[in-house]
């Protein structure tokens, strides 16, 4: 399949799931989700796959055995294309709020964090995150990522990439609300546009976030 847009029904499919998330409408309306959005969205991934890799489409069926929220369906559609969890990731999503595009290192287990922050608190390393970053900002990215309130223990409040030493995890993201475009084949040029401009900063986490040795713990 050619990648030409997702589906006309793609958002009217997440916005029903956002009032009925529930096995009832998914499976009335399971069709539109295999037509509309996950076709479109392996389309998407393969005509990427030359020049980004290999990629993935992520399940549609939420974890709930740790969460307050047992609503059993994701409210999103997102595609990746990552060095291993943690280690610097493309990423790709449609949804009620139209088409999220983002790039970074989106979880990081205990040993990632650790190189991490010992690479942002370095003079050259960090000073290289932090001029990539601010080129992203200017350029309309968003800086996004889980982060702690205050100094990590041991880091020094003072230091002058405190705000970057406090994220637990880290990514830029640019959002396109739905439009036309997210239809037509336009699309893949957006994606593929929006990656290679966040690709300096997931270059940065495969080097110096790199893949964990010791996994990720709930």
């Amino acid at each position: 399949m050619e990648f030409s847009g997702f589906g006309e029904h793609a958002i009217d499919f997440y916005d029903g799931l956002e009032v009925d998330n529930s096995k009832a409408y998914w499976e009335d309306h399971k069709h539109l989700y295999q037509d509309d959005v996950r076709a479109p969205m392996e389309a998407l991934l393969a005509a990427l796959e030359p020049e980004f890799g290999r990629g993935k489409v992520f399940r549609p069926y939420r974890d709930v055995r740790f969460s307050k929220d047992k609503t059993p369906y994701k409210d999103h559609c997102g595609g990746v294309v990552e060095l291993g969890r943690g280690g610097g990731a493309h990423y790709v999503q449609i949804g009620t709020a139209g088409l999220f595009v983002a790039g970074g290192s989106f979880a990081m287990a205990s040993d990632q964090l650790a190189r991490y922050r010992e690479s942002v608190a370095d003079d050259v390393r960090g000073g290289t995150l932090e001029r990539l970053l601010a080129a992203l900002t200017g350029a309309g990215w968003e800086l996004r990522g889980d982060k702690l309130k205050r100094a990590p223990r041991g880091v020094d409040p003072g230091h002058p990439r405190i705000e970057l030493l406090k994220h637990k995890r880290l990514y830029a993201a640019k959002v396109w609300p739905p439009d036309d475009v997210l239809h037509e084949p336009g699309c893949l040029d957006r994606v593929r546009d929006a990656w290679r401009e966040v690709t300096p900063l997931v270059d940065w986490c495969a080097d110096h976030v790199g893949l964990t040795e010791v996994g990720f713990r709930r």
